[in-house]
């Protein structure tokens, strides 16, 4: 079935395609230049984030995780988490004061009766409820277990009592059930009795997938869904929820002082027994801590705001900053891009906001978007370019340096003249005595129609003879020599050059395709390199600046090639290094006359074989200086000293201009 594409009018509103695999490319071409390793750039264009073409940001992961830095200190000074304590204890408080009033207005209405013994019973009973009332504990879990034994005067302080303890017993469970429907949020005593048996039913799971049996995690999901609203699709994946809302509930008693902790626990501890779950309860909190030791269970917040926060405030404060523990380890440990594609963005866009969560997707969608456009491919679980990808950084490597030359710099590949060759030219002339005879038919037939007029035979006389046209070709045969030595990238120069020689491949593979181009890296000693390699080749980690076996290297390269032949060198230092006769490399700082007369041995021999040097210099000092002009009174070439902001206009243009000097002497 044919693809259909739905189009309508531009309103402003919607967005263009910002965003394409050739743009990703062209952002990596750097970092991936100076480094070698596509997989490194990938991480570090994730990590830093990128422009797309409109202009607009593409948040990194450092924008994220200093957004998820902000939002934590901005929770944690929100408010103090000893406001639970003290709601609690106040509420306790409040309930002994009603309790008091209470007793001493029963004293007094026994009072007014005017019944002694009526009275004297009701004094009684209020000295024993007053000295109950002063000897109760200061803990809140002593508070409790006495109110829990005590005969309340005030009936209203008895349902205070209760309607606290209930409340108390709901925000436990809803911390290990967080998130559950509406209908779940007021828990009924059977909702507890059924949240008991879910706990003992899950630990049974845990216990049968221990022995190697059938969990029964879809029986367990029938009965007790409900209580997982995320529609969990495993055992651990069910767990891991678990373990998460467990995790908050320990993160918040961790963040308490240890004496608000220690009376928090107790309460805990009593008011679970209560509910006959806290062995379930410890049961599943053990296993959940050997499952899940990476969930930070000894996590803890500083919170430091002024205003009090009660239990439920302040287990929303502790869910939120779990989750964003949890997503900012995510960000941590994902090493490319692809692996964002796990981020839950609903999640993002409720902790981080919506720009974050489509810098997340974007981000998501890079390695994706390359390996489809086939730049680049997976090999052994490492990220390569592709051919294709390969001829996209040389692309933009010429393009970035094309981009700044003015178009009366250089020239096309042509000569000022025609005549015999290998190339037509699909272009005709009229045949002049000594011309080869490559009879251009049509012309020819035409020229005699014209001439004669329409009808047959057509008569052909010599004035009608039109012949092909064809150009001079000629061939260029060039090796690049490029510096790996330490002091290129130290000075900043070592991504320029490496701009210079996939430009210049570039340029050659594609408009001149007969020519040959080989490269040379140099350092402490000199080796070929194929284009294959050239954006992942690094500098050296040697010292030296061995010209003599780069040269003696070009030089054999070029020996099996034809046309005219040059050497285009780019470095940032003298000579400092040769090979000895005996085979062992020499180096010294500053350069010696062994090294110095052994480099400009082999300029004589690769001037005897009529290759040309051209040297582009950078940072050139004295030295630097005085070597170099030796050495083009040797060889005749020429001397370019740069910067490596203008390296590329001056090596591709010397190339073009070169090239078409040498197409015009022929």
């Amino acid at each position: 079935m044919a693809t259909r594409f739905t189009y309508s009018r531009w309103d402003g509103t919607q967005k263009g395609f910002s965003l394409d695999a050739e743009g990703i490319l062209e952002e990596l071409t750097d970092d991936l230049l100076y480094h070698g390793d596509l997989n490194a750039a990938l991480r570090r264009l994730m990590r830093e984030g990128m422009r797309d073409a409109d202009g607009d940001r593409i948040e990194g992961l450092r924008d994220m995780l200093e957004r998820i830095r902000q939002r934590k200190k901005e929770i944690e000074e929100s408010g103090d988490l000893g406001g639970v304590y003290s709601e609690i204890a106040d509420a306790l408080r409040d309930i002994v004061d009603e309790e008091r009033h209470a007793v001493d207005n029963a004293v007094r209405e026994a009072e007014a009766s005017g019944d002694e013994r009526r009275a004297e019973t009701a004094r009684d009973a209020a000295m024993e409820r007053n000295f109950r009332l002063d000897m109760m504990p200061d803990d809140l879990a002593g508070m409790v277990r006495e109110l829990q034994n005590y005969d309340f005067e005030s009936d209203e302080a008895r349902r205070r009592f209760e309607e606290l303890m209930d409340k108390l017993r709901q925000q436990m469970m809803q911390q290990m059930v967080d998130q559950m429907s509406d209908g779940m949020k007021n828990m009924s005593p059977e909702d507890m009795a059924r949240m008991k048996d879910m706990l003992a039913a899950l630990n049974e799971m845990i216990e049968k997938r221990e022995r190697g049996e059938d969990p029964g995690f879809e029986e367990f999901m029938e009965q007790y869904g409900d209580f997982f609203p995320e529609n969990p699709q495993s055992l651990d994946e069910l767990l891991e929820q678990m373990a998460q809302r467990m995790q908050a509930m320990q993160a918040f008693m961790n963040s308490l002082s240890p004496e608000q902790r220690s009376q928090l626990q107790q309460l805990s501890e009593q008011l679970m027994e209560d509910m006959d779950l806290n062995w379930q309860v410890q049961q599943l909190g053990q296993k959940l801590q050997q499952m899940f030791p990476q969930q930070g269970w000894d996590q803890q917040y500083n919170f430091r705001g002024d205003d009090q926060m009660g239990m439920q405030e302040a287990m929303g404060a502790m869910q939120e900053l779990g989750q964003l523990s949890d997503m900012e380890g995510m960000l941590r440990r994902a090493t490319n891009p692809s692996q964002l594609a796990e981020v839950d963005l609903d999640k993002v866009r409720e902790l981080l906001g919506e720009d974050a969560a489509q810098s997340m997707e974007r981000l998501a969608e890079m390695t994706k978007m390359l390996e489809e456009a086939g730049l680049i491919d997976r090999k052994e679980g490492r990220l390569e370019l592709t051919p294709r990808g390969l001829r996209a950084i040389g692309n933009n490597s010429l393009k970035e340096v094309f981009s700044r030359l003015t178009k009366d710099k250089f020239g096309q590949h042509k000569t000022t003249w025609d005549g015999s060759g290998h190339e037509r030219t699909y272009d005709s002339k009229p045949y002049e005595f000594g011309d080869p005879f490559r009879l251009d038919l049509q012309r020819t037939i035409r020229n005699a129609i014209s001439r004669n007029g329409p009808g047959t035979p057509v008569r052909l006389s010599s004035d009608d003879f039109e012949i092909e046209r064809t150009e001079h070709t000629t061939r260029s045969s060039t090796v690049l020599m490029i510096d790996l030595s330490m002091s290129m990238p130290m000075r900043g120069n070592f991504v320029p050059a490496k701009k210079v020689a996939m430009a210049l491949h570039s340029l050659i593979s594609s408009q001149f395709p007969r020519d040959y181009l080989g490269l040379v890296g140099f350092s402490e000693t000199a080796h070929v390199m194929t284009h294959d390699q050239l954006p992942e080749v690094s500098w050296d980690l040697a010292y030296g600046t061995n010209m003599q076996h780069g040269l003696r290297l070009a030089r054999q390269l070029l020996a099996r090639q034809s046309g005219t032949k040059q050497i285009i060198m780019i470095t940032d230092g003298e000579p400092t290094a040769h090979i000895t006769p005996a085979g062992q490399v020499y180096f010294n700082y500053p350069p010696v006359r062994e090294t110095v007369e052994a480099t400009l041995r082999e300029v004589v021999r690769c001037t005897g074989d009529s290759i040309t040097i051209n040297t582009f210099v950078l940072d050139a000092t004295g030295p630097l200086r005085r070597f170099i002009e030796q050495m083009t009174q040797l060889n005749h070439g020429r001397a370019f000293f740069t910067t490596p902001e203008t390296l590329g206009d001056f090596v591709l243009v010397d190339f073009l201009d070169n090239r078409r000097r040498t197409s015009r002497a022929r």
